[in-house]
């Protein structure tokens, strides 16, 4: 199958809430040396050192840990400054109009609305809303921002610790498709009251490209941003060539592997640290909109793409389609799955992620190319793809 061109650019069960369903952990505080300063604004410092990172720490970032950094020359440490000041503003502008957790938010406001009202939306709501809207097209239905009942049903069923009813789940899916909005140059209009969106699997993303283009404005040597797992980086860190990411094993407390990244966005999504408990078992907090069910088949989905947010739609896709999904990934977008369980787990990438690793997969990994052709890559090829082994300078 053709890979499609991706799109222009606790409460138990959220279809995917970045601040506490992605677990991605930069490695960046490895590579900024020393670190003074005073409050959150804090700069990297070495004698005689050639760059140094500017690195800001928001609190209270759209509920979830969040990094901003720099790098520049130690002379020219305030262009940075202002360029995470910058950042920090469009982050928090994109929170005050998206989040769902906030009533006075354009979205809350939208989802309130009733049937047949016009509500006047801003410019970046609408292209979320378009991007979103295109997403459920390119992954078969596997994202689905307007899945927000069903978000609902689970969560409420975690709190009663009873299972939805299967009558339950339909009423749920039937009360909000894309079909029930209409979306205009300036504004939104609903065709029914329940029709509501979730758009926390794609705002953060969108948010942190936009912050990102703020600080690139800038013209630093490089440039970083952690908003709950949502990374994005371009350039180069104080130290060495690429910024390090490590990846979370989803069966322990050990990373998975650490891949080194500049000019792009990585996302990791998985039900290992956030999920439901209902009658003794868990169940995923990412939601199969077609199912309307906990999606079950991946504990790890790891994404590398161009965009933070196109790394935000296909990590709650391949959560949802598995393996099988990797075929409709854009063909500049990367993708690690572990799929199985603890004692028993196999892990499925594309090819171009190998050129991204630091160090092999634990696991010798089966290898989808575009055409969906499978290749089990054994330990002698997989050790002479991986960058480190072919002599590549690892930046350190």
């Amino acid at each position: 199958m053709k890979r499609m061109p991706h799109p222009g650019g606790h409460a138990p069960l959220p279809c995917k809430t970045p601040s506490r369903s992605r677990y991605v952990n930069t490695a960046l505080f490895l590579l900024l040396l020393a670190v003074v300063g005073i409050g959150v604004w804090r700069i990297t410092v070495q004698p005689s050192a050639r760059l140094v990172a500017v690195v800001r720490r928001p609190e209270g970032m759209m509920g979830t840990n969040c990094t901003l950094a720099a790098v520049v020359p130690p002379a020219e440490s305030e262009r940075g400054v202002a360029a995470l000041r910058e950042a920090e503003t469009i982050l928090r502008q994109s929170e005050s109009r998206m989040s769902r957790w906030i009533d006075s938010t354009q979205v809350s406001r939208l989802n309130q609305a009733g049937a047949g009202v016009s509500m006047p939306l801003s410019d970046d709501v609408l292209e979320v809303l378009r991007l979103a809207r295109d997403a459920a097209r390119d992954t078969g239905g596997a994202f689905d921002a307007t899945c927000r009942p069903l978000v609902e049903l689970w969560r409420e069923a975690a709190k009663r610790n009873r299972l939805p009813t299967d009558d339950e789940i339909r009423a749920a899916r039937r009360r909000s498709r894309w079909d029930d909005f209409r979306l205009s140059a300036s504004s939104a209009e609903k065709a029914t009251a329940t029709a509501s969106v979730d758009l926390d699997g794609i705002a953060t993303g969108y948010a942190v490209d936009r912050a990102m283009t703020a600080i690139r404005a800038a013209h630093p040597e490089g440039g970083m941003i952690d908003v709950g797992g949502d990374m994005a980086c371009f350039g180069r860190p104080p130290k060495g060539r690429f910024w390090q990411v490590d990846v979370q094993d989803p069966f322990g407390p050990e990373r998975l592997t650490t891949l080194r990244l500049t000019d792009v966005a990585v996302c990791t999504s998985g039900d290992y640290a956030k999920f439901g408990l209902i009658q003794g078992r868990r169940y995923s907090h990412i939601i199969d909109p077609r199912a309307g069910r906990p999606a079950r088949l991946v504990p790890s989905v790891t994404i590398v793409a161009p965009t933070a947010v196109i790394a935000d739609i296909w990590s709650t896709a391949l959560s949802v389609l598995g393996p099988k999904g990797i075929e409709r990934l854009p063909d500049d977008v990367e993708a690690i799955l572990i799929v199985g369980a603890a004692k028993d787990y196999k892990v499925y990438c594309t090819p171009g992620i190998l050129d991204h690793l630091d160090r092999p997969l634990p696991v010798e990994p089966i290898v989808i190319q575009p055409n969906g052709e499978r290749k089990l890559l054994h330990v002698s090829q997989y050790e002479d793809a991986t960058p480190h082994r072919r002599g590549r300078d690892s930046g350190e």
